[in-house]
Formats: structure tokens, sequence, C-alpha cells
């Protein structure tokens, strides 16, 4: 993209990082840090730039007094919403959100989880949430997708991946998490993953997955509707809880 396209572009998307302390320039202040972003944009006078700025910290609960705060004077959980506040400046339509509570300690991260649900709902936010902790996606998430070695393996909305996934590997994921009940299909992910460089011929995941066949080792499934809003990409996909299932009681 050329710079100009860029540009617009973060008007349009911006991102929330999983470890804020490396997101912030050490150098500059927190107000500086914030200012600094409507500038580039050409957004408002100076005045009018620390006024939205005073307003974006606001917003996410932090007052005028961190506005001359340098960022190694600051809290995970506080710098995060400073994060969170540079983020929304532009008015974005769009929040990618890396891994954002991974980094802090479990009593701050109910408390970012519950400032990005409310962001999201008063200002209509589309929102990417990348995370690997299940409860986090429970949470905060309308549509699940979960991916393996690079590629979407199941998606669907929140309760029907969380009550009706048939992909091997999401089964393996929410047994080991126990948000399910097929504890067997912990079998399914058993060793180390493969080389996201040079990955399995066939199904992606065949090489871990007790169900796979011939069939799993030679052909690439393609992503299928399974009902509305469900798709997974799995050969076996109709009998991967009955075939887990029946591994699991072979093995006991």
């Amino acid at each position: 993209m050329r710079r100009a396209e860029r540009k617009l572009l973060t008007r349009t998307a911006q991102l929330v990082f999983q470890d804020p302390h490396a997101a912030m320039d050490p150098r500059m202040t927190i107000g500086e840090s914030l200012t600094a972003v409507l500038a580039q944009h050409g957004i408002g006078t100076k005045h009018q730039r620390v006024q939205a700025v005073s307003e974006a910290l606001a917003e996410v609960g932090l007052d005028d007094g961190y506005l001359n705060r340098y960022p190694r004077e600051c809290s995970g959980g506080q710098l995060q919403r400073v994060v969170i506040a540079r983020a929304l400046l532009l008015r974005p339509k769009l929040l990618i959100c890396d891994e954002p509570t991974s980094a802090l300690d479990a009593s701050v991260q109910a408390r970012i989880l519950n400032l990005l649900h409310r962001l999201h709902r008063e200002h209509q936010l589309t929102m990417v949430m990348i995370s690997h902790d299940l409860r986090v996606v429970r949470f905060i998430g309308n549509r699940v997708a979960v991916m393996y070695l690079g590629q979407i393996v199941e998606v669907a909305g929140r309760e029907d991946l969380f009550r009706k996934s048939c992909h091997p590997y999401t089964l393996a994921l929410l047994a080991s998490a126990g948000e399910s009940t097929l504890v067997e299909a912990t079998a399914a992910a058993m060793g180390e993953p493969p080389s996201s460089v040079h990955v399995p011929a066939g199904c992606r995941f065949h090489p871990r997955c007790p169900i796979a066949t011939d069939r799993c080792r030679s052909q690439a499934p393609e992503p299928r509707e399974i009902g509305p809003g469900h798709q997974v990409r799995c050969h076996r996909w109709n009998e991967a809880r009955s075939a887990l299932a029946a591994e699991g009681a072979g093995t006991r």
C-alpha cells in the first residue's frame, strides 16, 4: 500500500497490542504520545488535541493526571487503558486486539475485558479479538474462528462453537480447557504441532488426529457449511464426536 493508503487505513482500523509497555514510546509522556496521533493526521488545533486526548482518557477511566506521566510510571493495566484510548482517538470502525489481557494480572484482565465490552457496545465497533484463552473468547466473542497452523478449521457463532463444535482440534481445545464433556477429545491433540513452514500434506491436523484416515493424509479438506453460519474444515466432521468418544473408550 502507498503511504497515503496506509494512513487512510489507520483511520478505519486500529490495533491494541499484547504488551502495553512495548507499544508506547518510553521517551514520550502519555499526553505527547496521544496528541502525536492526532497531529499526524492533521486533526484539530493544539488545544483541541489536548481536549480530545483528555476525553479519550476519561472514556477508559483515567484522569488528566496521566497526561504528564511516562509509560514506566504506569502499571500494566493503566497502560493498557492508555493504549486503548490511543486506538480510539481516530474513531475507527475496526479494533483489532492481539491478546490484550495476557500480560496482565487476572484481576486486571477482568476490568480491561469489561472496558472493551462496553466500548464495543457504545461505539458500535467491529472488534477482532485474538486470544488463546477460551474464557476470554466466550465472554467477548459473538462469532468464533478456530485456527490451526495458520488456517481456520472451524468458525461459528459463540454458542454453536462451544456446544456443537465438530472439528477434532476444536474439540481438543474445549476439552483441555474444561469447556467440553467429551474428555476423550484431549487425545486429539497429542504430540507437538508440525512446522508451520513445512505444513503436512492433506489435512494439516492429521498427524495429531486419532481418527485420521488415508483420505485425511492425502486430501486437504475444504471448508463446508454444516449449519447456519457454521463452517468446518474436516472430512469426518459428521462423526468426529462419536469417533473420538469410541477412541477414548477403547483406551480405558
